[in-house]
């Protein structure tokens, strides 16, 4: 009995080869050289050799100027960049560091909290975002951060003590070409169109209850009271 099993399915994005290029070369001083294209068959043997066309050249030469315009171009400014941006990594997996003042925003929350969707008035935030994850913390003032300045909790459900937010079903795709406005934009619409659901574990974020400082936030132009924040035990600089 063969016991054999393919587990290839589970090891995430596969590559199939499909075609290889060898390169020849004549000895000497003055080298000449010649290029063979191979197709590739099902089980990854080439076949097919010829010489390289122009067609297959021009094939090539435009997916390797896509591969390194996308690394160019992404988290790159639209313009003058933006005041509130602190610290940009513009590598493939790069990130953004950036901070919001207090501001009003609409807040969504699920039947089981009890809270009415609505406006309501959130605090200064920072935010530390790659294209795949998200962190948010809460400032106690407005002002430009710097690196010695004191993080808070960010009031909201859904977030782990460490900052980190737990996005659930909500469909994140953020484009490997995505300017540092494009990419900061949408990350805080991300963020304030999820529903909030629920509090991480044992974390309570604010001083007090967190479901009641919602319901009395919510459809007042009540600023949101900076005595209800958390300092937790970094700062600016733990980020960088």
């Amino acid at each position: 009995m063969d016991d054999t099993k393919d587990i290839t399915r589970d090891f995430g994005v596969l590559y199939h080869p499909v075609s290889a290029l060898v390169v020849y070369q004549t000895k000497g001083m003055d080298k000449e050289t010649y290029v063979e294209h191979f197709d590739m068959d099902r089980n990854g043997n080439p076949v097919n050799a010829h010489p390289l066309t122009v067609r297959e050249a021009n094939h090539l030469v435009k997916a390797l100027q896509t591969k390194a315009e996308k690394g160019q171009t992404f988290l790159k400014s639209k313009g003058i960049l933006p005041a509130t941006i602190l610290h940009i990594d513009p590598s493939e997996k790069g990130s953004v560091l950036w901070y919001t003042k207090a501001q009003s925003r609409p807040l969504y929350f699920t039947q089981s909290l009890g809270i009415t969707n609505g406006r309501a008035s959130v605090p200064p935030m920072l935010w530390h975002a790659t294209k795949n994850s998200l962190s948010v913390y809460a400032l106690a003032t407005g002002r430009r951060p710097t690196e010695s300045t004191p993080l808070y909790h960010a009031p909201f459900f859904n977030i782990y003590e460490n900052g980190n937010v737990c996005m659930g079903t909500v469909t994140v795709d953020i484009k490997n070409v995505a300017s540092v406005q494009d990419f900061t934009r949408a990350w805080e619409t991300y963020f304030f169109k999820s529903y909030f659901s629920h509090l991480m574990g044992n974390h309570n974020p604010v001083k007090g209850n967190c479901v009641s400082l919602w319901k009395k936030l919510i459809g007042t132009n009540e600023p949101f009271p900076k005595g209800m924040l958390k300092k937790n035990d970094r700062t600016l600089k733990n980020l960088l």
